[in-house]
């Protein structure tokens, strides 16, 4: 069964650092788009960061709120994509969610949930100014 589960989230001062993990069970393995989206309260859902795992640089991509500050990263070895997230601001508060496109296509842009179909159950991040 296709699943992903996310760990990491946590409270934090403004300026510091959390890592998000987003586990990916073994059926994931041949999904190779993988991306973070957040939804602060009361907001939509928005992309974060991209990456294109199946590219041989595994390109990757951001949203210009965050460009600068997160990192996207994959480690094969333990089928786990992270979102460094450094210089955290307090309007970075919202649910994090990892999600896995079901093909490289993206018919509808890295930053639509459209393009997605499958999802974590979300971290919640709170920073505090």
């Amino acid at each position: 069964q296709e699943h992903l589960v996310e760990s990491g989230g946590g409270s934090v001062q403004a300026g510091g650092s959390l890592r998000l993990s987003c586990v990916r069970s073994e059926y994931t393995s041949g999904r190779l788009y993988m991306a973070w989206f957040r939804q602060p309260p009361g907001k939509g859902r928005e992309a974060v960061a991209a990456i294109d795992v199946g590219s041989p640089r595994r390109k990757t991509i951001y949203s210009d709120s965050v460009k600068g500050r997160f990192t996207i990263s994959q480690d094969n070895a333990k089928s786990t994509v992270y979102l460094q997230m450094n210089s955290l601001r307090a309007e970075d508060t919202a649910t994090y969610f990892c999600a896995a496109a079901a093909d490289q296509n993206l018919e509808h842009g890295w930053d639509s949930t459209m393009s997605y179909d499958l999802w974590g159950q979300g971290t919640q991040v709170t920073v505090s100014s």
